[in-house]
């Protein structure tokens, strides 16, 4: 089972304890109420108590009468999402005695299948709820980055489809598991939004794989810094860009974060590129056929 896995499992099974569950366990009151002054248990509520290693984000949310949920949640398992800053939890409705909502804080007031002593909600919960915070863009790379992770398979995705309105219902043919970062989904979504011939995760003979050939001429490189920082990484990326150009190919590498965060200057820049292709260049690719290419698995 991969490492990713197990580790969203173990945060997702997180749970909280009373002090009758402690003491039912050898933990007399004495030995908890040092436990607590020494920082080996937490104590975020009245007679809620999770381990010191809990995450904050967990520990925030029982302090505050709910669940991790939402895109803190699925930030919290390495999922891409779109925060607005704010803690997502979720609050069981006739849940009482809990402080004013704070400003950094969204709550949703819903019921959930997760037991009591849990401190997240379920990972389809989580998703659904995401859904209808973020953009439909958004939500769909948050659902893509899910599947790519194999956090969730299309079972859980019908799930997560059975919990939302039906005009949801419109995103599912969008997702694509083959789509490795948020970035890549948005600027799929935009190319497809453009009326482009969108191929992904194509490997290129002499070239390596790219993460999208448009319209059968045109490479798209989404460059994050996780992933192109460095000389080394830069002289990789302008050695593939000139084996790419030798096969009549033209790459553009707009940045990640241009992509999420300058979103219609980065539409502008790709309507522009795509429009900006002579007929010399048509005719010379013509001529040439079409470059040999694998589509990657």
């Amino acid at each position: 089972m991969p490492n990713r896995l197990q580790s969203a499992r173990r945060l997702l099974s997180t749970t909280s304890y009373s002090s009758a569950a402690l003491a039912a366990r050898g933990l007399t009151r004495r030995s908890l109420a040092r436990a607590v002054r020494d920082g080996t248990i937490l104590r975020p509520r009245r007679n809620v108590y999770v381990a010191s290693g809990t995450s904050p984000q967990m520990v925030r949310a029982a302090r505050q009468g709910g669940r991790l949920d939402c895109v803190s949640l699925l930030a919290e398992l390495g999922v891409f999402v779109q925060g607005d800053g704010r803690l997502h939890m979720q609050v069981s409705v006739g849940m009482s005695r809990i402080p004013p909502t704070a400003h950094d804080v969204r709550r949703h007031w819903r019921r959930t299948t997760v037991e009591s002593r849990c401190l997240a909600t379920s990972l389809v919960e989580a998703l659904a709820q995401a859904c209808r915070c973020q953009s439909p863009r958004d939500a769909i790379a948050t659902l893509d980055s899910a599947w790519h992770l194999r956090l969730v398979d299309e079972h859980d995705l019908a799930a997560v489809f059975a919990l939302l309105p039906r005009r949801y219902r419109r995103l599912r043919p969008l997702l694509d598991r083959r789509s490795e970062s948020g970035p890549e989904t948005i600027l799929r979504l935009m190319l497809r939004g453009l009326g482009c011939s969108v191929e992904l995760q194509v490997r290129i003979p002499g070239v390596g794989r790219v993460d999208f050939v448009v319209d059968g001429w045109l490479i798209v490189e989404c460059d994050s810094r996780a992933h192109h920082e460095g000389w080394e990484a830069q002289k990789r990326d302008r050695r593939r860009d000139i084996a790419a150009a030798s096969l009549g190919y033209t790459t553009i590498r707009p940045l990640a974060e241009d992509i999420l965060y300058r979103r219609e200057e980065t539409l502008a820049v790709l309507k522009t590129v795509l429009q900006s292709r002579d007929t010399r260049a048509g005719a010379r690719n013509s001529s040439s056929g079409t470059p040999q290419r694998r589509v990657a698995p």
